[in-house]
């Protein structure tokens, strides 16, 4: 089953399906609506959040299905979680269309069977509605079997493949506490990006007009998209992979798919002049 849901990835074939959707799904006119659906606000992806409505609501159906007496409550919810499975699938396709090409191609799998399992659902509302509880009841359980499915393929790409997983949450371990040499500041030019290893860490350094300077993780936290590739501007910076846009004084993200932050290090200048840096949550 691993080799099989590892597989998927590598389908080529699924390209020719996945390169419009991604271009639809990119040049929707959702506005402001783009930045809730990717999470920003909460600060990590919304999908997983709304899918729990759904997957509630017909978890639920299945047990009053077993029960007698209870076909008009199972039907009700088997309602609300068609309904509420439309923002829940909103949000997960706007999460999908910033994905690599691996990541694309798992997730329109995922979104396949969701899709299957959505339509289930709504045929068993439909002949409940029309006087036939036991198909009614026999589309349920095979729309929660198509769901569980997919719902384990959503687990493949949130933990194997590490869709919406923020990915500079290691970087406080891999660098030690304290104040660490980066270079001497003539070597930074003003306004420009700049890129530094500390240990095995890469770091994006700024210099600004008044001397300062800004020192971030490289690495970006949607993707890992560097940083220092990208465009420095009205004092933020641009990853140059997705797009999505940190303030240079806190490393926070204004902009993009990105839903958290860039963590920021302390700086100071010797008195020879060469810049040092410090992780404040360093362990």
């Amino acid at each position: 089953m691993l080799k099989a849901l590892d597989s998927l990835g590598g389908l080529k074939q699924l390209d020719r399906v996945v390169e419009p959707l991604q271009k639809a799904v990119r040049a929707a006119p959702l506005g402001r609506y783009r930045a809730v659906l990717q999470g920003r606000p909460i600060g990590h992806p919304l999908h997983p959040v709304l899918v729990q409505v759904p997957i509630g609501a017909w978890t639920s159906a299945a047990v009053l299905d077993l029960l007698p007496g209870a076909g008009r409550n199972a039907r009700l919810l088997v309602g609300m979680g068609v309904v509420s499975a439309v923002p829940a699938a909103w949000a997960g396709w706007v999460d999908w269309a910033e994905q690599p090409e691996r990541q694309l191609r798992t997730g329109v799998v995922h979104a396949a069977s969701n899709g299957v399992a959505i339509g289930l659902y709504a045929g068993s509302w439909v002949v409940r509605g029309r006087g036939k509880p036991v198909l009614g009841r026999l589309l349920g359980f095979a729309g929660l079997t198509v769901a569980s499915v997919g719902g384990m393929i959503g687990g493949h790409l949130a933990f194997r493949q590490a869709v919406g997983a923020n990915k500079t949450e290691p970087v406080d371990h891999l660098v030690e506490p304290g104040w660490h040499p980066l270079g001497g500041a003539a070597e930074f030019a003003e306004g420009q990006a700049a890129r530094r290893m500390l240990g095995d860490v890469a770091l994006l350094v700024v210099r600004e007009a008044d001397g300062g300077f800004h020192v971030l993780v490289d690495r970006c936290s949607h993707m890992a998209g560097p940083l220092s590739q990208g465009k420095v501007a009205d004092g933020c910076v641009e990853c140059p992979w997705h797009g999505s846009l940190f303030r240079l004084t806190d490393g926070q993200n204004v902009g993009g798919p990105a839903t958290a932050p860039q963590p920021v290090f302390d700086t100071r200048l010797t008195g020879d002049g060469v810049l040092e840096v410090r992780l404040p949550d360093a362990v």
